[in-house]
């Protein structure tokens, strides 16, 4: 998944290397706390906004962005599989076989059921090689889609069919196989090689799974494969779907998460898996090098929302003490650095820190508003520090 990768990458090391252009000088007094107006906040617009709600035609896509809960971290199907590859929405029929490496004869299969959008993530036990998107062949990999489909029965056709011609590829070598515990599962492998594909319709949703072993042993992929149910199907189930004929009336930002992410221009945004974006708690656990680790944080702070732009990210706690502890936890698990100064001047509740990676150097500061933490970065410092300004002005004047 090689746009996940890249894409979710980021979300995981929080690398926000985009470069901001300056923000407005505007603000307001709030009883019991500083007068932000007082901070200097640049040429950045920091006053209160919502932006156009109004899905123009990308309501698949904002379906694909709520489905990243519809789909469970690999680390719930076993322990062992905490090295999360990325998630990725999947907003095409493209998407879904190039991105997600389901294989192509599912194409037309997708274009005559109605697939409408959908969600795939990938765990292992082992991080992928340098400088590769596939997984360690000595590893142990689940991928997991959930893929939507107008109804009930379309998905059941829909299950039925993408199973039948993924086997036909290989019909000389595949070999059917059964899952007691789910009868109306489809899944099959090939005895030269230690994988297993299970395909499975769940009410108006395709579960479609692939896991990989370092040994061929039908019994042990059979094993594997149930995990991997046992762990999602409860998950699509309490998972509520929004109706078809509703899809495209879905608002863009409900909760004005968005809004609260600083940016240099509020022109010309549209939904996008990428640089537009609001998800649920799981898309920050999919990407993170220890996924147990990462659970647990966004179950302690009661992180039930992020956000995330071209310029920033922005995360929703449940209360000021989860915010302040989510900052924490993620410069602690990404080995960040305090800046000297460690905050901008006069901006409370801020920390400012040092990212290093292989190839660069960034900055980024941490801001919190009660239950809103705003992400900035820069590869300047003293530009990471009017940013943190800014990004505290505008929560505050957001709320």
């Amino acid at each position: 998944m090689s746009r996940a990768t890249r894409v979710l990458t980021a979300v995981a090391c929080l690398a926000l290397t985009a470069t901001l252009a300056g923000c407005a000088n505007k603000g307001t007094a709030v009883p019991g706390e500083m007068d932000v107006r007082t901070l200097d906040t640049g040429t950045y617009p920091v006053n209160r906004f919502t932006y156009d709600r109004n899905s123009n035609g990308h309501g698949p896509t904002l379906e694909g962005m709520h489905m990243a809960d519809a789909v469970v971290p690999t680390v719930k199907v076993d322990p062992s599989l905490k090295v999360g590859r990325g998630g990725i929405v999947l907003t095409s029929v493209k998407d879904v076989v190039s991105v997600s490496h389901l294989s192509s004869s599912a194409t037309p299969v997708l274009q005559n059921r109605g697939f409408i959008a959908g969600f795939a993530a990938s765990g292992s036990d082992l991080p992928d090689p340098a400088g590769s998107d596939n997984p360690d062949p000595a590893s142990t990999t689940v991928t997991v889609r959930v893929l939507r489909f107008p109804s009930v029965d379309n998905a059941k056709l829909a299950a039925k069919e993408l199973e039948d011609a993924d086997f036909n590829v290989a019909l000389d070598q595949n070999k059917k196989l059964t899952l007691p515990d789910y009868p109306d599962a489809f899944s099959h492998w090939r005895p030269t090689s230690p994988t297993i594909g299970v395909t499975m319709p769940r009410k108006e949703f395709v579960i479609s799974i692939f896991a990989s072993r370092p040994r061929i042993d039908q019994a042990d992929l059979l094993s594997w494969a149930k995990k991997a149910l046992d762990a999602e199907v409860p998950v699509v189930d309490a998972f509520q779907g929004t109706p078809a004929g509703q899809i495209d009336q879905l608002p863009v930002d409900p909760d004005r998460l968005l809004a609260r992410i600083l940016v240099s221009d509020r022109d010309n945004h549209t939904p996008d898996p990428d640089n537009f974006a609001v998800y649920g708690p799981n898309q920050l656990v999919t990407p993170a090098g220890d996924e147990a680790l990462r659970q647990r944080l966004v179950d302690d702070t009661g992180m039930d929302a992020m956000a995330l732009t071209e310029d920033g990210y922005l995360f929703r706690t449940r209360d000021a003490r989860g915010s302040s502890d989510l900052v924490s936890g993620l410069i602690s698990s990404l080995g960040e650095t305090s800046l000297s100064p460690s905050a901008p001047d006069k901006v409370p509740d801020t920390k400012c820190v040092q990212h290093t990676s292989d190839t660069s150097t960034s900055y980024r500061c941490y801001v919190v508003y009660k239950r809103y933490v705003g992400v900035v970065s820069s590869d300047n410092q003293a530009d990471v520090l009017k940013k943190g300004t800014a990004q505290y002005v505008l929560l505050v004047n957001s709320l």
